[in-house]
């Protein structure tokens, strides 16, 4: 049995994870770090984890993580890259999903994200754990820089058309929308019920943190510099992001069949039938990503539906995915929860 922690498992996507991890069949939990909630059972804050959970929040004490095998952080940006070091010296392998290891640029992280960059040296190391992109690296790891959630979606969207060159690599636009959770779980104004529901709006346009990592991965699907417009929206959902990307075509190609190819030895992602429209809704609480390919009237405009549950494929999915690789396992195992409908 693998023996996991998690650092941080008070947030949407720590009980995700936890979620996920109780139900893996190689996995043993052994360590739940809180510092605000320590010594209270988990099952007590997250009862849908009720006799599947038996352990308590702790606060981080590096020796007790260090009997880990895999330690997850869950954290906030600036919080990993203080800690992974010392858990990689005593042989713990680390996956972080949150930002601190995305971006390999030290100076554009630091712009992004306000603070100092502590571990230089690790940023060089980690190894950002998109499989579809990257299986081979994350299989020999230390450390995962796990992709965020639009990232996630934007960039298995795009990726056959930009590996191929079929695509005007300046001119590409992405037009995503995100459930609440990926706000995360803590109080905001923004994210109340009731100015969330019933309601949608775009946010951070001249610039979201997500727009580095994402042109970040484009560009080595390229293999050059790539122009790239990314407009997140707030939608009145709980989980869930739908991607419509756009991008003009250099030349003719039958677009399903390429992507139908890319696609066929991947097992979360499923490229739907020509024509097809994907519903957030079709990967709630899966690790699954859903793409339809449409090219409207014939023309030179290529449109890409991408969509993924934020907090799985997203994030927590992610994570257990890259877990997998790591350690040899069956990619899929603890992942194949079939999405919840209605």
């Amino acid at each position: 049995m693998i023996k996991a922690g998690i650092v941080g498992g008070t947030g949407y996507t720590g009980v995700e994870l936890l979620r996920l991890l109780a139900g893996h069949p190689q996995v043993q939990l052994q360590a739940i770090t809180s510092r605000s909630e320590a010594g209270v059972p988990v099952a007590d804050m997250f009862p849908n984890l009720r006799g599947r959970v038996g352990l308590s929040f702790s606060a981080p004490d590096v020796e007790e993580l260090a009997r880990c095998d895999v330690v997850f952080y869950a954290t906030p940006h600036g919080v990993a890259m203080r800690g992974a070091g010392e858990l990689l010296q005593r042989g713990v392998k680390v996956i972080d999903l949150g930002a601190d290891f995305r971006i390999k640029d030290i100076p554009t992280w630091e712009q992004w994200y306000g603070m100092a960059h502590t571990a230089p040296g690790l940023m060089a190391e980690a190894v950002y754990g998109l499989p579809e992109v990257n299986r081979a690296a994350i299989s020999q790891a230390r450390l995962v820089a796990c992709p965020g959630c639009y990232p996630t979606a934007v960039q298995l969207g795009f990726m056959p058309l930009l590996e191929q060159g079929l695509v005007d690599k300046d001119h590409l636009i992405a037009d995503a929308k995100s459930g609440v959770s990926g706000a995360g779980r803590k109080a905001g104004v923004g994210t109340l019920l009731c100015e969330a529901s019933e309601s949608m709006k775009a946010y951070a346009v001249p610039g979201h943190r997500h727009l580095p990592e994402i042109r970040q991965g484009l560009v080595q699907m390229a293999g050059a510099e790539v122009g790239l417009t990314f407009v997140p929206h707030l939608t009145p959902m709980i989980r869930g992001i739908h991607a419509t990307l756009y991008a003009t075509l250099k030349r003719d190609t039958d677009l399903q069949a390429l992507y139908e190819q890319r696609y066929e030895a991947e097992p979360f992602v499923d490229v739907m039938p020509a024509g097809a429209h994907p519903e957030t809704r079709s990967v709630r609480g899966a690790n699954q990503c859903r793409i339809a390919v449409h090219r409207p009237g014939g023309g030179d405009t290529v449109v890409v539906l991408s969509v993924i549950d934020n907090l799985v494929k997203g994030a927590a999915g992610q994570a257990v995915q890259n877990m997998n690789i790591l350690f040899g396992l069956n990619e899929g195992a603890g992942l194949e929860t079939i999405a919840l409908l209605p």
